[in-house]
């Protein structure tokens, strides 16, 4: 059960427990994360309603991604492998969780993922989360960033609807505009407001995955928050390796 959710009435008893599950949650990310950090890879959580496209997307970003930049997938869905299995055909490592029931992927199941990739072979890691625009706001996977996808066949409401997963949403995008023509009840300036009143200004890129548009876009995100990171990175290195002045006055 999710906090959002709102799946079981019994809140006096379920709260604490679920509490308790998202601060143990919170407390194996937060390690996940720092191994990321020590090999020096940027994890980029995608999270969006089922058939939106972000396995589209991640095929279509490979292609356009610069040479010699190293990328992984850890890919959730409920079963199958069919989505691994595309990633995979671009000569990708991807590791598949299968979660059964479960609406969501945890800290638990991407540190497990993540065990099977050499991260000393990645600068780039995409956890494709399972389709859901509730259960995933909710649980951090050790990534970096959050990346949801708005597609166009949706409907410009769902910022509306599920106001948490977009609120902490570092970029949202809007896949599938090359069917922009054939959606009535999709504008992307009202979408954008809609976005705007749950989140507050911040970045939002409009994308075909089929025709390349907005994937330049897309990707020089990916490119500048990868090297953010990396600054931000050496920049801790680089003071943790600075003498103590306190420690050099006393002596």
């Amino acid at each position: 059960m999710c906090q959002t959710c709102g799946c079981d009435a019994e809140t006096t008893r379920t709260i604490p427990v679920l509490e308790g599950l998202l601060a143990e949650n919170d407390r194996i990310a937060a390690r996940l994360r720092d191994r990321l950090d020590r090999a020096r890879v940027f994890a980029v959580n995608l999270m969006s309603s089922p058939g939106s496209g972000k396995t589209r997307l991640l095929e279509a970003t490979f292609a356009a991604l610069p040479p010699g930049l190293r990328v992984a997938v850890v890919e959730g869905d409920l079963e199958t492998e069919n989505d691994a299995d595309r990633i995979r055909r671009h000569g990708v490592p991807a590791v598949q969780i299968t979660t059964g029931v479960g609406c969501h992927l945890d800290a638990t199941m991407t540190a497990d993922a993540i065990a099977r990739l050499d991260l000393d072979e990645v600068d780039l890691l995409f956890v494709e989360n399972v389709g859901n625009l509730v259960c995933p706001a909710d649980f951090d996977v050790g990534q970096h960033r959050d990346v949801v996808l708005l597609s166009v066949t949706e409907g410009d409401d769902k910022p509306a609807k599920y106001p948490v997963i977009f609120r902490n949403a570092d970029l949202v995008v809007f896949s599938k505009t090359d069917l922009l023509p054939h959606f009535d009840d999709f504008d992307p300036a009202r979408a954008r407001r809609a976005v705007d009143r749950v989140r507050g200004r911040g970045p939002i890129v409009e994308v075909s995955a089929k025709t390349g548009e907005g994937l330049d876009a897309w990707v020089d995100w990916l490119l500048t928050e990868l090297r953010a990171h990396r600054a931000a990175l050496d920049g801790v290195a680089a003071a943790s390796s600075e003498p103590d002045p306190m420690r050099a006055a006393s002596a």
